[in-house]
């Protein structure tokens, strides 16, 4: 994997409702386009030091999606396909004819929208530690989402809290679950509450029928369970990983670099 890269260009493209959707560009205009779509209250720097680990002929796209990172709107329409249509403005902004989409985590529900609404452009989908978490991905039913909803109205702190010792192997460095927190916290509002019911009632069973991309995901060994591999096996492949907790590309960023690049070479 080399570390050298041309440098990275800051843009823009806007969209509806005063929506302005910035990301980050690299690598020469002729290399295979793959495009990182961060999670849920983070953004798309946490792929600064995967990008560096990737081959130097990669063109690399993060986006951040609305209202994270860099990004603004005034929208109020937060569903995973309304955010799959800011990757899709980028996509078209920069005349990419094929790519492949890495998501983390959100990111990756974000991921097989794009799949979904882009065909004949996305040649492979990517989850990050996604799609396998049962009590999140596949949609809830009305009790979950309003109590969810409701402890994160409550105290959204300790909302976050949970989400992140939920992701986090036992051994890991309780600094690192902090400045996960910290960042995460930090999200806007209403956006981080709206964009987590739209996760949460995000019909994934019914989209994973319709999108015919492969889908690669790589897990986290330690919280994958035998009954998502034993619901989704058969239509994700599903490979675990020890490279660290729920934000492993940041921990380990060469290691899913590596596992990027063997999904991009095919």
């Amino acid at each position: 994997m080399s570390k050298v890269r041309g440098s990275t260009t800051t843009r823009a493209v806007q969209r509806s409702s005063h929506t302005t959707i910035r990301y980050t560009i690299s690598g020469p205009a002729d290399g295979p386009v793959v495009v990182f779509v961060h999670g849920w209250g983070c953004d798309r720097d946490d792929f600064a030091e995967v990008t560096a680990f990737l081959p130097g002929h990669y063109r690399v796209l993060a986006v951040d999606l609305a209202e994270h990172g860099e990004s603004r709107s005034t929208r109020d329409v937060w569903t995973m396909e309304e955010f799959a249509r800011d990757v899709a403005a980028v996509l078209e902004a920069e005349r990419v004819d094929t790519c492949v989409v890495v998501g983390h985590s959100l990111g990756g529900a974000v991921a097989v929208e794009v799949g979904r609404l882009l065909p004949d452009m996305v040649s492979h989908v990517v989850a990050l530690d996604a799609l396998h978490y049962l009590s999140l991905f596949p949609a809830q039913d009305e009790s979950r989402v309003q109590a969810m909803l409701r402890s994160f109205s409550e105290d959204f702190p300790a909302g976050v809290r949970g989400m992140v010792e939920a992701g986090s192997p036992a051994g890991t460095d309780p600094g690192v679950k902090d400045a996960y927190v910290e960042k995460m916290v930090s999200v806007r509002q209403p956006a981080g509450l709206r964009s987590l019911e739209g996760l949460v009632r995000w019909r994934m069973d019914d989209v994973l029928r319709e999108v015919k991309q492969p889908i690669t995901l790589f897990a986290v060994r330690e919280i994958l369970t035998q009954e998502a591999i034993d619901r989704y096996g058969d239509r994700i492949r599903i490979v675990p990983v020890d490279l660290g907790s729920h934000h492993f590309h940041r921990e380990s960023p060469a290691g899913t670099a590596e596992l990027v690049a063997r999904v991009v070479a095919g």
